[in-house]
């Protein structure tokens, strides 16, 4: 019997492990928190609809109130965001750190601005009277909507600090593991 290679039974310390059968693309924690997201906004959504059932003509009211264009313009901008994340780490894999993290940067700009417009948004209702405890549809829109905007707040965190990493070295085409979970962090 002849001992493995030493290439076959470890990875090198600044290389990515090499992943086994049923182990998840960025690990296993980030795939339990993005499940844990999964179901906490999916109960809300539950829960959304639902009580909109209920209260129909009141959520058909607090529709009304919302600004359509804002959320189309947020929405736009996370999906520009998951773009450059994901071209951010197709550059870094290839090798190519400077562009991977001007990617990476611009995917941070985009979190921002997602919080500027989410901020703006929150004023409006605010200056209108429309706190939490409004109603039964503004009391879910804050509650889902904050999560929302604080998953987005803790991504430009994790982004940031992955960014930082890119620019010392910490990362590069040999080691991205941790920028592919910050990645996975960001889409969800």
């Amino acid at each position: 019997m002849t001992a493995p290679a030493e290439s076959e039974t470890s990875a090198k310390p600044d290389e990515a492990p090499s992943l086994a059968l049923f182990e998840p693309p960025g690990g296993i924690l980030v795939w339990i928190i993005v499940f844990l997201e999964v179901l906490t906004f999916g109960a809300g959504f539950v829960v959304f609809a639902v009580e909109g059932r209920a209260h129909a003509e009141e959520f058909a009211l607090g529709r009304a109130l919302l600004n359509q264009p804002i959320a189309l313009a947020n929405t736009l901008i996370l999906l520009t965001g998951g773009w450059c994340m994901a071209n951010g780490i197709v550059a870094l894999r290839s090798g190519g750190e400077h562009l991977a993290g001007r990617w990476i940067a611009a995917a941070i700009g985009t979190g921002f601005a997602f919080l500027a417009l989410k901020g703006f948004e929150y004023a409006e209702k605010l200056q209108a009277g429309i706190g939490l405890g409004e109603d039964t549809f503004f009391t879910l829109y804050w509650l889902l909507t904050g999560v929302h905007f604080l998953h987005v707040l803790a991504a430009i965190v994790i982004l940031t600090v992955i960014w930082f990493g890119i620019r010392r070295g910490k990362y590069h085409g040999g080691s991205f593991y941790d920028v592919e979970s910050s990645g996975i962090f960001w889409h969800m």
